[in-house]
């Protein structure tokens, strides 16, 4: 009788835990998620621009924020700086060799809550075949129902890595990610 009991208990502060975690979808169809970048153009001025093709999910549960995951693909070749040109130039090998390097990938190793809805989110960045754990300096933006009948989550981070790092042919020293996610809860 008392196994019982507690096995109950155990079972009943497992459904409690998994409870207050819920799983969401990136919404990058309805435009509501962004991965933005700027990177010094020779040392005179800023290049911005963004990746128009990814997808993601993440995990969220405000109880244990350091149980949560996030997962985000991103396509290269969907890079958009506002000319056709360079953006065929930054495809190329001497940048992403979008032909080679199909897909960029993130994937969350440890968050950390440092309080008033600040985030610390480490996790392995996958880039031109190149993999290194990076740091995003997130917050959370808001939660609550949608005018569709969901429930929508957001967040926003930046953080920036080297090209170097990455093996790029050509160099322009760090790119700035600034980093919008809406997920729906599914």
């Amino acid at each position: 009788m008392k196994k019982r009991l507690i096995s109950a208990a155990i079972l009943a502060a497992s459904l409690v835990t998994s409870a207050n975690a819920a799983d969401y979808v990136v919404d990058d169809k309805g435009a509501h998620a962004a991965i933005n970048f700027k990177v010094k153009h020779l040392g005179y001025s800023w290049l911005t621009g963004r990746f128009n093709v990814f997808d993601g999910k993440f995990s969220y549960d405000e109880k244990n924020i350091e149980a949560s995951k996030i997962s985000i693909n991103i396509d290269p070749n969907s890079i958009d700086s506002n000319h056709a040109e360079r953006d065929k130039h930054l495809r190329s090998g001497d940048f992403l060799d979008v032909s080679k390097f199909k897909t960029a990938k993130f994937e969350s190793t440890k968050i950390v809550d440092k309080g008033n809805g600040k985030l610390a989110i480490t996790g392995d960045f996958t880039m031109h075949g190149v993999t290194k754990s990076i740091v995003i300096d997130a917050e959370k933006i808001g939660a609550g129902d949608d005018p569709w009948g969901g429930y929508r989550a957001g967040f926003s981070g930046t953080t920036k890595i080297a090209m170097k790092d990455f093996g790029f042919k050509m160099d322009f020293g760090d790119v700035l990610l600034d980093l919008h996610v809406e997920g729906i809860r599914q």
